[in-house]
């Protein structure tokens, strides 16, 4: 789909794209002739729409070796300088070589590479001495609307701009920029099988109505008094050990106080689990990602950190950071959505209740880019209607009129504000299990029953709180728990021993 303008123009920059070592997808191929189009029709300034997963280095890189082979000057921006050496190591692996960088005293400086890669701040400061115009510049993340990027648009009038996100709805984002591409979605990369298909859990809505707001943000100390208590706190850690299968996880929290907290009842659990923010150097950010990646760590606590430029093998997303950003929402929802080797499928624990407030991400889509006259009633009508609301059968969410999990008819539902257990939420059928997947734990279950000397009567609880039904006509075999199955046991355990303190506070 393409917005933009009627005129002339040079499309030749995106004619005959050279081979590559890795074949395009059709999406790719759909983006650069989408943008070849807009390019044809006069506009200067478009922007690509590509969700997470999208192989957005593998498009740009043709787009690169396209401009490169007519002779064409390209500069590439990135938000923050830790993505300067990752976006040249990438290029170069696609085939894109003499790569000069801008900033001080970077090894790679080379002003007569035909590519050029720097950050907006190092452009700011030598904007003066940029004097020869590019003929291609591609924005990285241009949601984020950097000043030195309209500044340029303005020097060099002539010049293509190429803008990348995977949500471009920053509030007058038309007044600089002239067209928008989008060759897919999330759910047409879902539908595919390029993204992960994705379960959502999430508790009854966290009651945000003493939190204030500012320029349309929640204010993050109201937000740390409702979401750091320590039961709230605990119960992330409980859900995750219920539900989250002992998967390499992301956890986002509201500031690093938050974030810390987080962190540190993890590790109370027993769950190895790392922490970063913006002030985690390059060094300490490798090495998280070597233990993430290894399982050394099962869980990384951050702080807006984690939402972009990175591709981690990840499972699970923990969410416990209300927002009232869609583009926030969706970028840290992302971050669990590529597949990698044993991460096929996503969980996402939304103890912020972003899900329930501000839809599904495969439901929350714009095809216009904003010109800063829409009010904000108006921008919220299209997405009321796509709010997800829980099936009263099965608690299942979904955004239809018949559940695509149980069949059951949407019937007009309350959700009550406070603490409760999650519910799923989703599109898709519930989560379904095979003989073999049952024994297993019934295996693992009858071993820890045995350790414990329960007599059966705890395997057979856990079996049937895990699957809702007794265990009928399983094997008597005996194998020794993972670390996804004590998790459970382990959350378990928790519940009944809140259940008892809860029940002698009545008494």
């Amino acid at each position: 789909m393409i917005g933009g303008l009627n005129g002339g123009g040079d499309p030749a920059m995106f004619d005959d794209f050279m081979p590559a070592k890795r074949e395009l997808r059709p999406h790719q191929i759909e983006a650069i002739n989408g943008l070849r189009q807009s390019f044809g029709k006069g506009l200067k300034r478009v922007i690509l729409q590509a969700p997470t997963g999208f192989g957005k280095t593998l498009t740009t890189a043709k787009i690169i070796e396209s401009a490169l082979a007519k002779g064409k000057r390209v500069l590439f921006t990135v938000p923050r300088i830790a993505l300067i050496d990752q976006a040249v190591n990438e290029f170069e692996r696609e085939g894109v070589d003499h790569i000069g960088v801008i900033q001080a005293s970077h090894p790679r400086t080379d002003a007569t590479a035909p590519v050029q890669v720097a950050t907006f701040q190092s452009l700011g400061r030598r904007l003066e001495a940029v004097r020869r115009p590019f003929d291609l510049v591609i924005i990285d993340e241009c949601h984020e609307a950097h000043k030195v990027g309209f500044q340029l648009m303005s020097m060099w009038p002539d010049t293509h701009f190429v803008g990348l996100s995977a949500t471009p709805w920053t509030k007058g984002l038309a007044i600089h920029w002239q067209g928008l591409v989008i060759a897919a979605t999330i759910g047409d990369l879902i539908e595919r099988d390029y993204l992960s298909k994705f379960t959502v859990f999430a508790p009854h809505v966290p009651d945000l109505s003493g939190v204030r707001s500012r320029a349309g943000e929640y204010v993050d100390d109201d937000l740390v008094g409702v979401m750091g208590e320590n039961k709230i706190v605990a119960n992330v850690v409980n859900t995750w050990l219920e539900k989250g299968e002992g998967r390499p996880t992301l956890v986002f929290g509201i500031n690093r106080a938050h974030a810390a907290q987080l962190q540190a009842e993890f590790e109370r659990a027993g769950v190895s689990a790392g922490y970063v923010d913006c002030d985690t150097d390059r060094m300490e950010m490798a090495k998280l990602e070597r233990d993430f990646r290894s399982g050394e760590i099962k869980v990384a606590c951050s702080v807006r950190k984690l939402t972009t430029g990175i591709d981690w093998p990840v499972g699970c997303i923990i969410d416990a950071a209300p927002t009232r950003s869609e583009m926030l929402h969706v970028q840290k929802i992302g971050r669990g959505l590529r597949i990698n080797p044993g991460t096929e499928t996503c969980i996402i624990l939304d103890h912020a209740g972003n899900s329930l407030r501000l839809g599904l991400v495969t439901d929350i889509y714009h095809d216009v880019l904003d010109d800063g006259k829409m009010s904000d009633a108006d921008r919220k009508k299209p997405k009321a209607e796509k709010l997800p609301k829980p099936c009263t059968n099965c608690g299942v969410l979904h955004t239809g009129p018949v559940c695509p999990a149980c069949g059951h008819v949407k019937m007009l539902a309350r959700i009550n504000e406070g603490e409760g257990e999650l519910v799923e939420i989703g599109a898709g059928k519930a989560k379904t299990y095979s003989r073999a997947e049952k024994q297993n734990f019934w295996s693992m279950a009858l071993w820890v029953d045995d350790e414990r000397g329960k007599g059966g009567r705890l395997a057979k609880g856990l079996y049937k709180g895990k699957f809702g039904v007794w265990p009928r006509d399983l094997r008597d075999s005996r194998k020794a728990p993972d670390f996804e199955f004590m998790s459970y046991e382990k959350s378990r355990r928790i519940a009944y021993a809140k259940r008892m303190e809860k029940e002698r506070g009545t008494k």
